[in-house]
């Protein structure tokens, strides 16, 4: 069986990872859920991945998924920057050569910084498979102030496991 991980930033996509993990689960996949800091407050406690030093780490991921992918989490796992645990998983699993799929979830402001520009192709060109978080494509665009509740609503996760498959 392998083993995908799912790393879930602060952003209302959040709410959804638990169906991210069931649908993966069902198609054979041992997954485990890795929780930044700002996405606690919308995961459930019991699933996010905090453990204890005495806890055993979860394997090594086959492949991974970060849904939602934030300016802040995706501008420092494009510069290598790992002083968080999820952000040190991104960075060895990235540098592993894994399939790596993610769901960047910015504000229109944030997408129109300097720096976006570049770290989306830092990104892509590692090998990383980005997926619009309102149509599923893998052509992205910003998400205007304050429908992140809507597109998460519309969000089918689906469309990241898809491309999982495939490149797993």
């Amino acid at each position: 069986m392998a083993n995908l991980s799912i790393v879930v930033c602060g952003a209302p996509l959040s709410s959804r990872a638990h169906e991210l993990v069931d649908l993966a689960t069902g198609r054979g996949w041992r997954t485990s859920l890795v929780v930044t800091e700002a996405a606690r407050a919308w995961v459930d406690d019991a699933a996010t991945g905090f453990r204890s030093p005495a806890d055993p780490k979860p394997p090594r991921p086959d492949a991974l998924v970060v849904a939602p992918m934030t300016f802040n989490t995706a501008t420092k796992w494009a510069l290598g920057i790992a002083d968080t645990a999820p952000l040190s998983l991104l960075a060895e699993t990235l540098g592993a050569g894994k399939p790596m799929v993610a769901v960047p979830f910015v504000n229109e402001s944030l997408w129109g910084h300097p720096s976006w520009a570049g770290t989306i192709s830092r990104l892509r060109a590692a090998g990383v498979m980005l997926v619009d978080p309102k149509t599923g494509d893998e052509e992205l665009s910003a998400l205007a102030s304050g429908s992140g509740g809507g597109v998460a609503e519309g969000f089918d996760p689906h469309w990241v496991l898809d491309r999982v498959q495939l490149s797993g």
